[in-house]
């Protein structure tokens, strides 16, 4: 193991930006700079200080091997799983042996037939939804259109949560998505928001937990109630743990993963076209989004042990920043890694895997149900919205760090 660590390395002398605010829009050639400068870039995160990896096989080590893993080293700046009142408090934040214990009963419920089932559901709500925009005509916008009721209806219809409700939920998942990034980042309103929605959703899904209990249906909170492997069950704490994670990656997710493809082939109107000659590039067209453009930019981890990536040595305790949206685009490993090519990941050769659902332990186990909605409403708009343009460019973007969402996409129809 190299003698260097990378508490001990000095910061790269760049001025660091890819975080700031006035890039959102397009935070890439920062990345790219980033990248370029210094591998392993040393920044302040929140008390303490965080290594931010940008090359795609160190981000592939770190997402993989078992030296890395969830929680802190000391510091608030990267919530532990048991301090977090809001957002992803569940089996994500765990490392072995309680996440595989909690990933294999959950997979027991998330089966491929209870994603499958859900085509017709989906089908439906994308074309009722296309019908009302087409309807409205003229100029919408897209994520207030389809990118956000669709998955929003999917994941109350999976959790058995009435129509009634829905925009209750779609409330909480707004302040929860926001809470996923560092407390330091947030305004006292925002963590505000975050505990108080927290509340109000554990409170909710306690009585729907028990109302499930008594009167099982087909959904997947029944199943999630019932499932038990040789004797074990979810607790109630558990359970709702993991309506949370479903609120938040299963439903947010999926919006960002859906308007970032849009926008990304509106901008390349040679590979919306290329598209509209071909359907059966679809599931190619999502998985370069999740590379080009993913709705989730960084994850955080924590070195479990001393460790050593690419022969830079990490003390345990140390903080990384895994920057899968840079490392996405690392020209060593990605040919052409700016340009949005929905042929990437088509044809017998595809490009080396992306990062845009996770690697290892962690992968998501959501991705099956957010490439089925991304795939039926993908084609819905290319079949039945020939003339879609962009009306604003670029796009106003929320102010988030950790996920990559629009806060609206403008969009003409005609």
């Amino acid at each position: 193991m190299s003698s260097a660590s990378a508490s001990d390395a000095p910061a790269a002398p760049l001025a660091f930006g890819a975080f700031d605010p006035a890039r959102r829009a397009d935070p890439y050639p920062s990345y790219r700079a980033l990248r370029a400068a210094d591998p392993f870039y040393r920044v302040p995160l929140g008390d303490g200080r965080a290594t931010v990896l940008t090359r795609y096989p160190d981000c592939v080590t770190a997402l993989s091997e078992a030296a890395w893993g969830r929680g802190e080293s000391g510091t608030n700046a990267w919530r532990r799983a048991d301090a977090l009142d809001g957002g992803l408090r569940s089996f994500l934040r765990m490392n072995p042996p309680s996440h595989t214990r909690l990933r294999g009963l959950v997979s027991k419920a998330f089966t491929p037939r209870v994603v499958a089932a859900f085509q017709p559901r989906v089908t439906s709500l994308v074309d009722t939804l296309i019908d009302a925009a087409l309807a409205r005509g003229g100029e919408i916008d897209l994520i207030d259109a389809l990118a956000r009721p669709l998955p929003l209806r999917v994941i109350c219809d999976l959790l058995g949560v009435p129509a009634r409700d829905e925009q209750t939920f779609r409330g909480w998942a707004n302040d929860l998505t926001r809470g996923i990034d560092p407390d330091y980042l947030l305004t006292p309103d925002e963590l505000a928001r975050r505990r108080t929605s927290s509340r109000e959703f554990d409170a909710y899904f306690t009585e729907l937990i028990a109302w499930r209990r008594a009167r099982p249906a087909g959904d997947l909170l029944s199943e999630l109630v019932a499932v038990r492997d040789q004797g074990d069950v979810l607790s109630e704490s558990e359970l709702l743990e993991l309506c949370a994670l479903l609120l938040v990656a299963g439903y947010e997710t999926t919006v960002n993963l859906i308007g970032n493809a849009v926008l990304a082939l509106l901008r390349n109107p040679d590979q919306l076209a290329l598209l509209r000659t071909d359907l059966a590039l679809i599931p190619s067209v999502i998985d370069e989004t999740l590379r080009y453009d993913p709705p989730i930019q960084l994850v955080g981890r924590l070195a479990l042990r001393d460790t050593e990536i690419a022969g830079h040595a990490f003390h345990q305790g140390e903080i990384i920043i895994i920057l899968s949206a840079a490392a996405q685009r690392d020209p060593d490993v990605f040919t052409d890694p700016d340009r949005f090519d929905i042929t990437r990941y088509a044809g017998a050769a595809p490009a080396h895997r992306h990062l845009g659902f996770g690697l290892g332990i962690h992968y998501c186990l959501g991705a099956p149900l957010a490439r089925l909605e991304a795939r039926i409403a993908l084609r819905a708009l290319v079949q039945r919205a020939p003339g879609l343009t962009l009306a604003v460019d670029p796009p106003p973007y929320r102010p988030h760090l950790t996920v990559r969402s629009l806060a609206a996409l403008p969009v003409r129809l005609s």
